[in-house]
């Protein structure tokens, strides 16, 4: 029996070699399918983020074509913005929406058997809908972020906008044959916006155990920044946007000065990072530094580390998104202290894993409480990261999430070509 292939268009704003993030998924899940024996196609954007500067190579002023791990990559012409704001992300959004819907139309006569959305953007998803009934494809939508729900919640948005996001948003997602999400708490939210349970799938973020593992040796980027061995490093590795809410970890930060053993890292890159420095900086802190995103073959490196991760998250931009970086941390073997509630998707993750413990959003001095306490008490720290490890052994491992994926589209197409 012949083994099942499919051709799978992937409609994804962000991609690889973006290495964070939705375009860093996106690439992986690219290469587990070409892998699988698949052809896979790929409509996207120039690499951007998250430093939200087009990266050298790349032109956002034309299309360019490109293979990327036996893939067949379309680049569109997308306008990102140096500054970006509720108007001007809107703006960056819809730019790749409306460059995309040619390279979507030239992939017809290709004939899919899916098509693939990602979200964000949900502003590109009607002309992934298009493609797909137009060929007679199946359409599966997968959702990343709620970016209506995060926009809602951060005050990006008024009621005008509001009452027309939402109504855009229902109709977008009742209209996709399979609608995915990264944690349960998503996935209910789905059923909330009415897409029907029959049609949701979980399609969690996932890791390669193997890549990132606990180091048997000292991290090596300890004695590039010249650490205490007995320092316990606070690391927070990722984007720095508005919605991570960073800001407590700086005055967390400050609440601690006096404990120079507790050493502070804060590595990445994004729209926040200049206010970010800024506020450090005024708040004279010199166990606190800064490093700019890191290269992907250093990850590992970067994880390790740490002796405490932290994961910030805004209350009012709760389960709209599920923090990507968190697999990592698991695999790491390493406890993570993260800024939310026991009802949020990122707190549900966090508890079930048995990898950390949280605190109230937005409260600093309850930030700072909980990195004393995992800095006075290793054994309890070492208990949490080795929790953590077997959790992301157990749930998170690249293959069997991805697995499962290919295995549902395989369903959804009635067994694909053969």
């Amino acid at each position: 029996m012949l083994a099942v292939t499919m051709r799978i268009l992937l409609h994804s704003l962000n991609f690889a070699p973006e290495p964070i993030g939705v375009g860093k998924y996106s690439g992986e899940m690219t290469q587990y399918l070409v892998s699988e024996g698949h052809e896979v196609r790929v409509v996207t954007a120039p690499p951007y983020y998250p430093s939200w500067r087009v990266a050298p190579g790349y032109d956002a002023t034309r299309y360019r074509g490109e293979q990327w791990e036996g893939a067949e990559v379309t680049r569109c012409p997308t306008w990102v913005p140096r500054d970006p704001t509720a108007v001007t992300r809107l703006a960056h959004l819809g730019s790749f929406a409306a460059s995309s819907l040619l390279p979507l139309a030239r992939t017809a006569r290709w004939a899919p058997d899916v098509v693939v959305a990602i979200a964000p953007t949900l502003l590109a998803a009607p002309g992934a809908l298009a493609l797909a009934r137009l060929t007679g494809a199946k359409s599966w939508l997968h959702v990343q972020d709620f970016e209506l729900d995060a926009a809602l919640g951060l005050g990006l948005l008024g009621s005008p906008a509001r009452y027309v996001g939402e109504r855009y948003e229902t109709a977008a997602l009742g209209a996709f044959d399979r609608v995915s999400s990264i944690s349960p708490a998503m996935c209910r939210a789905l059923a909330g916006k009415g897409v029907p349970p029959n049609r949701t799938y979980l399609f969690p973020n996932w890791v390669d155990t193997q890549v990132i593992r606990p180091l048997t040796a000292v991290s090596s980027f300890r004695a590039e920044l010249g650490l205490d061995p007995r320092a316990t490093v606070v690391l927070y590795s990722g984007n720095l946007g508005l919605k991570q809410g960073l800001h407590v970890l700086v005055q967390a930060a400050a609440l601690l000065t006096d404990l120079p053993l507790i050493q502070f890292v804060i590595c990445g890159e994004g729209s926040a990072r200049t206010a970010l420095v800024q506020a450090a900086e005024e708040a004279r802190l010199p166990h606190l530094r800064f490093l700019p995103l890191q290269p992907v073959e250093r990850l590992n490196e970067l994880l390790n580390l740490a002796d405490v991760h932290v994961l910030t998250e805004l209350s009012g931009a709760a389960d709209q998104v599920m923090p990507s970086k968190l697999t990592g941390i698991l695999a790491s073997g390493r406890p993570v202290v993260a800024t939310t509630t026991p009802r949020t998707s990122l707190g549900k993750a966090v508890c079930e894993s048995g990898g950390g413990a949280l605190v109230a959003p937005e409260d600093p001095r309850a930030l700072a409480a909980a990195l004393l306490d995992l800095h006075r008490s290793p054994a309890e720290a070492a208990s949490l990261g080795r929790n953590a490890r077997d959790y992301a052994e157990r749930r998170l491992e690249r293959r069997a999430v991805l697995g499962g994926f290919c295995r549902e589209m395989e369903r959804l197409t009635n067994g694909g070509r053969r």
